[in-house]
């Protein structure tokens, strides 16, 4: 799968994207996430514990992950495929790329990165199978 070029700098620039997941009773839940890109087909995002979020992905793994437009309806871009729990994946604390990609706002927010991985256990993997970039 080849993204392009403007998805994939956005991807690795953006710090919020959209997760949407299905609830049991079929309607979607979205939620705003911070995620780290892996620069192939990989989005990895830390969860709370014992979400309705995490229950959806057990229950259903198909999602999808949004970047919002450029504030004019442009430069979207739109990830499809399936999630999983991945509990071989590091604690948030010792997944540096990602410390790096969000340490000033964990600082801004007078959180540590071991406080975040305290709060944040769940490593959900997100593997992209469909790309839609507008």
């Amino acid at each position: 799968m080849e993204l392009p070029d403007r998805a994939a700098r956005r991807l690795k620039k953006n710090t919020i994207g959209w997760l949407t997941t299905v609830r049991q009773n079929g309607l979607p839940q979205t939620s705003p996430v911070w995620y780290l890109w892996d620069g192939d087909h990989e989005l990895l995002v830390y969860s709370l514990a014992g979400t309705a979020r995490t229950a959806n992905i057990e229950a259903n793994p198909r999602v999808s992950f949004h970047l919002d437009s450029d504030g004019h309806g442009g430069d979207i871009v739109t990830l499809e495929g399936t999630a999983q729990i991945d509990g071989a994946r590091p604690p948030a604390n010792e997944a540096a790329a990602y410390v790096d990609k969000y340490k000033g706002y964990m600082n801004a927010s007078g959180w540590t990165p071991d406080w975040f991985a305290g709060r944040y256990p769940v490593p959900l993997v997100i593997h992209i199978d469909r790309v839609r970039a507008h």
